[in-house]
């Protein structure tokens, strides 16, 4: 398979074991993920299930990444495999979130994919993005149950990721607001925001001070 539309394609041939996304998933996994094949990566990817992301994880990334995964359930655990590894416990356990990171460092690309119940989502983000590379990227998906109250959530209700995620739009800027919002660990270490149908992405990159420049026409 060529680079460009991996994902998409191993996705509609798969065989193996189970694998459901949202097609419109892959052209964002693809515009954010692309960057990362050219060397070995780590990889976490929050919700096992069926197993079938993780192998696509594997098959995608260059040889010698490492790709792990977290699951509640124990039969999980027959889905490791070369290069995959899977640990059992609950998103919702601080504990059990920095022991992973503790165990295997820095990850390149986190991925939740797992309760999608908000409180758990924000506690994982805030517990792990930390734990992100200085150029990684942290993916949260299905987001649209940040609408449902099922899951915790409501339109515009506080304490669903999707308004967790709109208040770091101000700590990214928080430089421009003139001590209103303090400048924080993530918006020293964030680059981005990426805002999609049911996904928010994060991507780190150091910053440095802000500088403006005016350029001009020399007078006659």
């Amino acid at each position: 398979m060529s680079k460009s539309g991996f994902l998409h394609r191993y996705f509609l041939n798969n065989g193996e074991n189970r694998l459901h996304k949202w097609v419109h998933y892959f052209d964002i996994y693809e515009r954010h993920f692309e960057r990362f094949r050219k060397r070995p990566i780590k990889m976490l990817e929050i919700g096992v299930h069926g197993g079938g992301s993780l192998r696509m994880w594997r098959d995608y990334f260059c040889e010698g990444s490492t790709i792990i995964g977290i699951d509640i359930n124990p039969s999980c655990k027959e889905h490791e495999a070369e290069n995959i590894h899977v640990h059992i416990g609950s998103q919702d356990d601080e504990d059990f979130l920095k022991e992973i990171a503790k165990k295997y460092g820095e990850f390149d690309i986190i991925l939740d994919d797992g309760s999608h119940i908000n409180s758990h989502v924000i506690k994982t983000f805030d517990t792990l993005y930390p734990h992100v590379s200085p150029n990684g990227v942290f993916l949260v998906e299905d987001m649209h149950t940040s609408y449902w109250p099922k899951f915790g959530g409501g339109l515009r209700k506080e304490g669903s990721f999707i308004e967790h995620a709109k208040l770091k739009i101000d700590e990214l800027n928080a430089t421009h607001v003139r001590g209103e919002f303090p400048n924080t660990e993530f918006t020293r270490s964030t680059d981005g925001i990426s805002f999609y149908d049911s996904v928010v992405v994060f991507e780190k990159r150091p910053q440095g001070k802000r500088q403006h420049v005016i350029t001009s026409q020399m007078p006659e």
